[in-house]
């Protein structure tokens, strides 16, 4: 092991009490996602990592065989304090202070050789912005996933199936029909076709902003796929200016029936079945 750092690696106890006493004089410390107990185990799982990664006198090379473990253990903690919902600068901060409990560490040890003090606090400065930026980097891809994930909720909420009647299901949908979300909408659709043997699917779009060609083309393929599966699709909720708008782009929906909003398409539908709604009145 270099001399240097085995004389870090025998202070290891003092580093991670100052780190975790620098962590906790933030203002930044999320108490409400973990305990400290938590942050001591964290902390102490990255500085043996880091300590055992530079004990030939490596401190610049993260790219090679020593950092693996290192790389593992800040991707692991970046990406879980991303679903956690910690910030960016949470994340930055419990990798940036322990620059501080080892420019402590340097003081006491080279407080006599200003010079050498001032050469290991660069090489640690270095390495320590290096690990911040594996780190950020990790944190986002975390974000990322958390953000697909949460989209895919939403979009799963969004394109309810609705058994509205014996034989008759309505999907509402609302905001922006684009290929992805078409694909969750026949998937959704179909699997409920086949799950309730309905005959008649209701696709409601009074919530779709505007519909364009593009629009229109999902439209189209998801009635065929619905047609396909023998049930009879009925699109409502188109209103005047939309209407006016596929009109003008040459959009030709005459072989699918439309009614004006989805008590029309019910009651259309219920009309096929040789069914009718009417008023009771008691007395």
């Amino acid at each position: 092991m270099d001399q240097k750092t085995k004389k870090i690696y025998n202070k290891k106890e003092m580093l991670l009490e100052s780190w975790i006493q620098f962590q906790a004089a933030d203002e930044s410390l999320r108490d409400d996602l973990m305990t400290k107990g938590d942050l001591k185990i964290q902390s102490a799982e990255l500085l043996e990592a880091l300590l055992k990664a530079v004990e030939e006198g490596n401190y610049s090379d993260l790219a090679s065989e020593e950092f693996e473990q290192v790389h593992e253990v800040i991707s692991e903690i970046s990406i879980s304090r991303a679903r956690q919902g910690y910030s960016p600068r949470d994340t930055g901060i419990f990798v940036l202070s322990l620059k501080e409990a080892f420019i402590k560490y340097l003081k006491e040890e080279y407080k006599e050789d200003i010079q050498t003090f001032y050469e290991e606090v660069l090489r640690i400065n270095k390495l320590i912005d290096k690990l911040s930026i594996i780190s950020f980097e990790t944190y986002i891809k975390g974000r990322e996933e958390v953000i697909l994930r949460q989209r895919d909720e939403i979009t799963e909420i969004s394109t309810p199936v609705i058994k509205v009647w014996d034989g008759i299901l309505a999907l509402p949908i609302i905001g922006t029909l684009d290929s992805a979300r078409t694909q969750i909408v026949m998937e959704n659709l179909l699997i409920e076709i086949v799950n309730t043997g309905s005959s008649f699917a209701i696709l409601d779009i009074s919530g779709v902003p505007a519909v364009d060609s593009l629009v229109a083309q999902h439209l189209i393929k998801t009635v065929s796929a619905t047609r396909l599966m023998g049930a009879e699709c009925i699109i409502s909720g188109i209103r005047p200016e939309i209407a006016q708008t596929m009109v003008h782009l040459g959009i030709d929906l005459t072989d699918i029936e439309t009614k004006a909003n989805l008590a029309s398409a019910l009651k259309y539908a219920l009309k096929l079945m040789n069914l009718k709604v009417t008023n009771s009145t008691t007395r």
